[in-house]
């Protein structure tokens, strides 16, 4: 599959601004630059008038647009270029197969992103990592929605996690996932294609991951809170501090209560719990 790469040099204030507008219109990866943010999507999927739309919602903000396409045999060089290690405190380390190990970590997890969305880059990625590790999820059920590289079901493996799902309604994305997954050492993740709305899982898991964005979430949160047992844990993120309002009156409404509100670089990660 060939995509398009988007490239925006803009003011640091509106990175993440700009990323919210084009995540909405189907863009599914994004890597933060000096200057701005560059924005990948199928090139079947995208719409050339998008960014001078784009434009004019923000006619005082100085933004300049470019637009090139990356055929799919060039997308791993293209991670190479921009790719560094991440960490997330002194426990994990996110790294690709080519950069070097690091046995000084608790927890390293190797992901190969191709067209994926979760690297640890991005903000909502590091928050859903770091809010699980102080989760006690051994022998427990999990499920990961919208799962792009695996690495939050990974990360449930690490921790532990006995039984873990996973979906996407990406086909190049699961088979990264899963690629991914054995790279890990967990290939018992069972990675699915389709929606969770489409898939209708099983239930009864103690913790639901769903980074997305806010009107996924919107929709599908009945369903979050259907499938998970008392007590379990959901954890969000994926939208703005603005959005919580919202997404917290939906969740009350279906039994969930928030134990904790994080921001890092303007978005938002909620740790909900299932009352009894």
């Amino acid at each position: 599959m060939d995509y398009i790469e988007v490239t925006i040099t803009c003011p640091e204030d509106f990175r993440e601004i700009f990323t919210a507008e084009l995540a909405e219109e189907g863009f599914e990866s994004f890597m933060d630059t000096d200057d701005g943010i560059q924005a990948y999507i199928p090139l079947l999927s995208f719409q050339p008038d998008l960014l001078k739309e784009l434009s004019q919602t923000y006619p005082d903000v100085q933004a300049d647009f470019s637009v090139k396409m990356i055929a799919q045999q060039n997308w791993n060089e293209e991670w190479e270029k921009n790719y560094d290690p991440i960490r997330v405190g002194d426990q994990v380390l996110v790294r690709a197969n080519f950069h070097e190990p690091d046995p000084g970590v608790t927890h390293e997890i190797i992901i190969n992103p191709k067209m994926s969305f979760g690297t640890g880059h991005h903000a909502t990625t590091h928050l859903m990592l770091k809010h699980m590790l102080p989760l006690s999820l051994s022998g427990k059920r999990v499920y990961d929605v919208g799962t792009g590289t695996g690495i939050l079901a990974i990360m449930a493996a690490k921790l532990g996690a006995a039984h873990i799902e996973a979906n996407d309604v990406e086909d190049w994305t699961v088979e990264n996932c899963r690629e991914n997954c054995q790279t890990n050492e967990c290939s018992y993740v069972q990675v699915y294609f389709g929606s969770i709305e489409q898939l209708q899982p099983e239930g009864n898991y103690h913790l639901i991951l769903a980074n997305i964005n806010r009107n996924v979430l919107l929709k599908e949160l009945p369903l979050y809170a259907e499938l998970l047992s008392a007590e379990a844990n959901l954890l969000l993120s994926g939208f703005y501090e603005e959005d919580v309002p919202l997404l917290m009156e939906v969740a009350e409404s279906l039994g969930l209560e928030k134990l904790t509100q994080e921001v890092r670089d303007k978005w938002t990660c909620l740790h909900l719990r299932k009352k009894k």
